[in-house]
Parts: structure tokens; sequence; C-alpha cells
């Protein structure tokens, strides 16, 4: 059995219940998400639904021009995972280690996944994601910590005004809490002293080798977090990180060059800050 979600304006468990707030929430190009229920533990599959579609929704509405296609949601019992392959009908397929009514973990892990579909999956209908040697697959890995810190911390605004349902606004500072956690974590801090991109020097060749090094993927997120905070409409740009050529030996100012000479013009600027929190110039 399977729940399917069309998000905003339909995050309701009870349709024309006056306790669910989104319900007068304007609607928007809906996110399709079905979850396979198997395995989620004793959370309402409806509830978790709902969760994954308020995740999704604080990146996906800065994202107008961007085309997605369904999600399917599964368990997983050992690390989250947006899969390569699409699934045999056609939908972007992301599992979750998570169960229960973990909400701020629900939200955290699927908006890394989510920010992976973006990157691999928008405006193209291909079966399989691209799985090349790529040597600046950790920018890619970062964008997706920065996603699931920009999520937790913008749906606990949202849900002390608008929550999906009135009974969890007392649930949106624990969002925030999960997020503020683990930016506090002392292995997700520079040395002390030491300017960032001085350790990113020291830290890019180990990231080339093995993109999803969490500490240092967070480190990164951590920089760029304020920029995504300050200008969320360039979420939007990830959409075209990945229409460049994989390459093993593309350098950082290569990658950043062609991802943002495929970004429409507007997004540009965008790029450009990002890039230098680097110090590459484009």
């Amino acid at each position: 059995m399977q729940v399917r979600l069309a998000i905003f304006g339909l995050l309701c468990l009870q349709a024309g219940s006056p306790q669910c707030a989104l319900c007068a929430t304007p609607s928007h190009r809906p996110l399709d998400i079905h979850l396979q229920e198997h395995g989620f533990g004793s959370a309402s599959p409806a509830a978790i639904a709902t969760v994954l579609g308020s995740a999704g929704s604080e990146i996906w509405k800065y994202c107008p021009r961007t085309q997605l296609d369904g999600i399917e949601v599964y368990r997983r019992t050992d690390h989250p995972q947006t899969d390569f392959m699409r699934t045999l009908s056609g939908r972007i397929s992301i599992g979750l280690a998570t169960k229960d009514t973990l909400w701020a973990q629900y939200s955290f892990q699927f908006a890394h996944e989510f920010c992976h579909a973006i990157a691999n999956f928008s405006n193209n209908r291909r079966r399989f994601a691209r799985h090349l040697p790529d040597a600046n697959l950790w920018l890619e890995e970062s964008f997706c910590e920065t996603a699931s810190l920009f999520t937790l911390r913008a749906m606990s605004r949202t849900w002390l005004t608008a929550p999906p349902y009135l009974a969890w606004r007392g649930y949106a500072p624990s969002l925030n809490d999960y997020a503020e956690q683990r930016i506090a974590l002392p292995e997700h801090h520079l040395p002390a002293g030491t300017p960032f991109i001085v350790w990113f020097r020291e830290n890019q060749t180990a990231l080339r080798q093995n993109p999803a090094i969490r500490d240092r993927n967070t480190i990164i997120a951590i920089q760029l977090l304020p920029i995504f905070e300050a200008e969320p409409r360039g979420w939007a740009a990830v959409a075209f990180l990945n229409r460049d050529s994989p390459n093993p030996n593309k350098s950082l100012a290569q990658h950043f060059a062609e991802w943002r000479s495929q970004c429409p013009q507007d997004l540009h600027p965008f790029v450009t800050r990002l890039a230098a929190v680097f110090a590459v110039k484009l």
C-alpha cells in the first residue's frame, strides 16, 4: 500500500478540517510523493507523507522553472540514499533510514536526498543518475548537507505560523534545535584560528577522493548556509549542477565555470558568490 501526496494546499489528513493550517495556503506546482509504508514503524503513513511534503516544499518553492518527476520513498535500514536508477514506472527512488515519529530526522534526511534528486533528475527524464567518477562530487554532497540545515531552520519558522496541523506547532522549535545541534558539534567547527579557505585547501584532495566525508561536508555546508538563506532562489541553480561532463581530473574552477554557463543568466551571480567561498574567480 502507498500514500500519495501532492504538496502545497493538500497537506491535510482530513480534507477541509479547520485544524489543518496549510489548507488555506496558496497552491503551488505540486511535488508528487509516494510513500511505501512498510518499515516506518509506529508513525501514520499520512503523517510521514505530510512531513516529507513540508520538508520538500521549503526548497521546491524556490524552483519555479524546475520540472521534477514523482518521488518514491521507501524504508532503508542502513543509510538514506537517492538511487541511481529510477523505479520501473519512472519515479525517482529515495530511501530513508528513520522510523516512528522522529519528524526532524525524516526532514533532515529527506531534504538531503531531495537536493540530490534536483541535482540529478530535474528537467531530465533520463533513466539513471550520472554516476561516473567525478572529482567534484563533494560539492553536491555539501549542497545536500546545506539543504538539510536550510530545510530544518525554514520548517521551524513555517510550523510556528502555519504548521501542517495546529497540534504540531509545538514541535517547531525541535526542528530548529536538530539543525543547531548538528552545527554545534565540535567536528563541524573549523580548527581554532584557521580561516575556511586555508582549511579547504588542506582538505580538498581528500574530498576529491571521497566526496561523502560527512564532517567535512558539514563544515562546508555551514559556510554555504548563510548564502542560501540570504538568497533562497539560488536553490534553482542546483538543477543545472550536473549538466557538464563528468571528469575525474576536472578542477573546481572548471566545474564552477561549466555549471554557471548552464544556468539561466539571472542565476549567474549566485553561482559566482558560491565560487568565491572557495576562492574561485569566475
